[in-house]
């Protein structure tokens, strides 16, 4: 076999080996991310932080996303998404070890807002320049498929690493201690900056390095935001985001204590690890059913509509539910419905967005679900404090019904990329969208 270092002098990979080296990049970075996943709040509050601290810290770690986004966004576009992918793994070892250090050191809370600003940092460099790569890598080698498809399967490839790393996380941390699964992520994201080196180059990009890194900074921020908040059916779509994202965020880590309480024992560990990797498997299932839900509606916004409107009722029946099993289905339906949103959401987005901006764009879209995250987390985390998680997970469903009329905006544009069935193309085909098709916002 070749070894993959003979990648870059090969003229142009398949369609296949681009997704195939995005699969492995995938696994490797949600595996080594879903160690944590299962025991995170526990390990907050282990450290001595109350509900409303850890969830504060969380808000930290999505305010450490919201600041960078853009400008590692930038870099992306810039400098090269491969760059900003090996930025992001190298950052993330360093802060995860950091964040192992300040729970044996007890640190204060102040030392944790700090250090999950610059977690957030490391993330960053991931959102927008992963998918920038995947789709324009796609486009320059010919692929001529449904991008809900290829999306669809890095969410089972997500649900499926998820699942290993949370149950594996959550075992490790019953028979060791809550530290080891941090130690355990900082080991495999350095494995990966390697396998990044090795596998990963810009294919149909070119940065924007000839004007200097300030001009070439300011051309892409321009024409990200006409491309962006400039264009009306890709500006109502990311205002989806605050809502669905930002409570996803804090449901996803909320549901860990939230199960325990409901089973009766609070260091139930392995619980914990189960529910991230019950997540997990919900993922997978979604993620395998989001090309198929997505062929049952002609237009993408109804397949959102559908998902965003389950999740916000399937989080206000948790609120009321007192019994595990039943829970337990809940979350699963929960995170079933969120794994559908995902692609079809990323596949609508980029298809409105131009490759040059694109990475920007993807990152601003991002930025948006970070500051949801940062507004909605503390606000959560303390209803859970006064009314418990129950409460707090039923207000979290009201929030995600904010996101429908957004959805219904973003329709009413008639944009081309509402219809279209493959990469660069509408249903017809052609790259445009008929008059009529524009105009009639059927179903």
């Amino acid at each position: 076999m070749e070894p993959p270092v003979k990648l870059a002098a090969r003229a142009t990979p398949s369609p296949r080996r681009v997704q195939g080296i995005y699969y492995s990049l995938l696994l490797g970075n949600t595996l080594a991310a879903s160690f944590i996943w299962g025991i995170n709040t526990l390990f907050l509050l282990d450290a001595g932080l109350s509900n409303l601290e850890a969830f504060a810290a969380n808000a930290f770690f999505t305010a450490g996303m919201v600041i960078f986004e853009i400008p590692t966004g930038v870099v992306a576009d810039t400098v090269g998404r491969r760059a900003s992918y090996l930025l992001g793994t190298l950052t993330l070892s360093a802060t995860t070890v950091l964040y192992w250090l300040m729970w044996l050191w007890s640190a204060p809370f102040w030392a944790w807002a700090v250090v999950s600003v610059l977690l957030g940092l490391g993330f960053t460099f991931f959102s927008g320049a992963v998918d920038a790569w995947l789709v324009d890598a796609l486009a320059a080698t010919g692929y001529r498929g449904s991008l809900e498809t290829v999306f669809g399967r890095s969410q089972v490839v997500s649900g499926v690493a998820m699942l290993a790393g949370s149950v594996i996380g959550g075992i490790v941390a019953q028979v060791t201690d809550l530290g080891v699964p941090f130690l355990l992520r900082a080991g495999v994201l350095a494995i990966m900056l390697v396998l990044a080196a090795l596998l990963m180059r810009d294919l149909g990009f070119t940065p924007e390095r000839g004007a200097g890194p300030l001009r070439a900074t300011g051309k892409v921020l321009r024409a990200s935001i006409r491309y962006g908040l400039g264009d009306p059916p890709v500006r109502w779509l990311m205002l989806t985001s605050p809502f669905t994202a930002g409570v996803g965020f804090y449901a996803f880590y909320a549901m860990q204590p939230y199960l325990l309480e409901l089973w009766g024992d609070e260091e139930a560990y392995t619980i914990a690890g189960l529910t991230a990797a019950l997540l997990a498997g919900a993922g997978i299932i979604g993620g395998w059913l989001a090309p198929v839900v997505r062929r049952l509606f002609r237009r993408r916004t109804s397949t959102l509509l559908v998902a965003t409107l389950s999740s916000a009722v399937i989080l206000v029946a948790l609120g009321f539910t007192t019994n595990f099993w039943v829970a337990i289905a809940l979350i699963a339906a929960w995170g079933i419905a969120s794994a559908i949103d995902d692609p079809v959401h990323r596949a609508y987005l980029n298809d409105m967005i131009p490759s040059r901006q694109r990475a920007t764009v993807l990152s601003f879209d991002s930025l948006l679900g970070n500051a949801g995250g940062v507004a909605f987390q503390p606000v959560l985390g303390r209803s859970a404090d006064l009314g418990g998680y129950g409460a707090s997970l039923l207000l979290g469903g009201i929030i995600t019904a904010i996101a429908t009329p957004f959805v219904l905006l973003s329709r009413a544009q008639g944009s081309p990329a509402d219809v279209a069935h493959e990469l660069g193309s509408d249903a017809s085909g052609d790259g445009t969208a008929s008059d009529a098709d524009a105009a009639n916002p059927s179903v």
